[in-house]
């Protein structure tokens, strides 16, 4: 162990990086060239759109007639023409009456939970839910239960137990000021597809629990917009959820997009809200013009293409078929991720080492990052991949498997 001096502030830090050492759970960088060799089943390019021509071509554009940066925050310079087209088109595409973008997903998320809590709500929170949900979730100073994965009826009993709780308090209250009680705001939050895994939250099931104890819910699409529902309108949209008036949805453009940034979607008042509140919009630069093009750019061509949608659902199911034939423990995907059991962490790193030396890039999770604890390699499937990779994929990943 390091010797801790009077005057070494971050001798802390040492300490835990030796604890990381040991526990083999030190991350790294690595950098990548433009042009890779190795196959990728680790990025969240589900459309392969990232370096689709129209894609590119329209990012540049759109740099070199607004400028490389969007100069502020979106209440002040950061707001283009640009912008506003973007919104609207997300917006009618998903099937909601407005959207905001923002700087990244992450940003969304934590405006969209902080901004429609606070300190006297309730938030009801899916155990398996991304960093930004959790992390929105303790902003916002609101009560947080957290309950058991992709289960409705523990998000029904925790809104119940706390509409029963509330309507007694706010009934003495009431009785004393001669007033009529006010309900106490509450909203789950859940993904729609789950990161680690790939499975889908029973939307339907979990917004029927919310309208019954008046709760709105709001919803991740990270990993549903541009592989789920109809033309890869979300998975929000496949439940018939899509414009309900007690549901926001939240996305990414940096994954089936091919851009960055991310969006909230819900009732016009709701976006009226986030702009006068969200301090994740007031307080930052807006989302750069040549992401702004390149999501304006990959949208139209989802729009134009509605197979491509189909196409990585395809894919995932065909890696999903292989990899378990071949004996391998993997979770049927719901949609583009795939995922694939290890035995610890240590052989999951390896395992993905592995890989990559015999040309083949996929995702490792492991503790912390895994909320069960369990070590995994995480592909995501492309819809630009071939029979032919989706083959080899699947050989390199059989042949590098650990033994238990």
């Amino acid at each position: 162990m390091p010797q801790d001096r009077p005057d070494d502030a971050f001798a802390w830090i040492d300490a835990q990086r030796e604890r990381r050492d040991r526990a083999g759970l030190v991350r790294r960088l690595s950098p990548r060239p433009a042009d890779s060799p190795l196959l990728d089943l680790a990025s969240n390019d589900y459309l392969g759109l990232a370096r689709h021509p129209e894609v590119t071509a329209a990012a540049a554009a759109a740099a070199q007639r607004w400028g490389a940066g969007s100069t502020g925050s979106r209440l002040v310079t950061g707001s283009t023409e640009l912008h506003t087209t973007l919104e609207r088109e997300l917006a009618e595409f998903c099937g909601f009456e407005a959207a905001l973008v923002f700087s990244s997903g992450y940003a969304a998320n934590l405006a969209a939970v902080s901004a429609l809590s606070g300190r006297e709500a309730l938030i009801v929170s899916d155990a398996g839910n991304h960093a930004s949900l959790i992390d929105g979730c303790r902003l916002s100073r609101a009560e947080v239960a957290v309950v058991p994965h992709a289960d409705p009826d523990a998000v029904r009993k925790v809104l119940g137990a706390a509409e029963g709780d509330t309507r007694e308090e706010a009934a003495e209250a009431a009785e004393a000021a001669g007033a009529v009680p006010a309900r106490r705001r509450a909203l789950a939050v859940s993904d729609s597809v789950f990161s680690v895994d790939g499975d889908a939250a029973p939307l339907a099931a979990l917004a029927a629990a919310c309208r019954a104890h008046g709760a709105a819910l709001v919803v991740d699409e990270a990993h549903g917009l541009g592989v789920l529902g109809e033309g890869g309108r979300g998975a929000v949209h496949g439940a018939g959820l899509a414009g309900a008036p007690n549901v926001v949805v939240t996305a990414t453009l940096s994954k089936s997009l091919g851009s960055q940034g991310g969006v909230v979607l819900g009732p016009a008042r709701v976006i009226e809200h986030l702009v006068n509140t969200a301090r994740t919009f007031i307080f930052d630069t807006g989302l750069n013009p040549a992401a702004v093009g390149a999501a304006l750019a990959s949208l139209r061509l989802l729009r134009r293409e509605p197979e491509r949608a189909a196409r990585v659902r395809t894919v995932a199911m065909g890696l999903y078929g292989r990899l378990t034939a071949a004996g391998l423990t993997a979770v049927r995907p719901d949609a583009s991720v795939v995922s694939v059991r290890a035995p610890s962490p240590e052989q999951a790193v390896r395992w993905a080492a592995d890989c990559r030396a015999a040309g083949l890039l996929v995702g490792c999770f492991r503790p912390p990052s895994v909320p069960d604890g369990i070590s995994r390699l995480r592909l995501t499937a492309r819809g630009d991949l071939t029979e032919e990779q989706v083959g080899r994929a699947v050989d390199v990943i059989v042949k590098t498997a650990p033994t238990a």
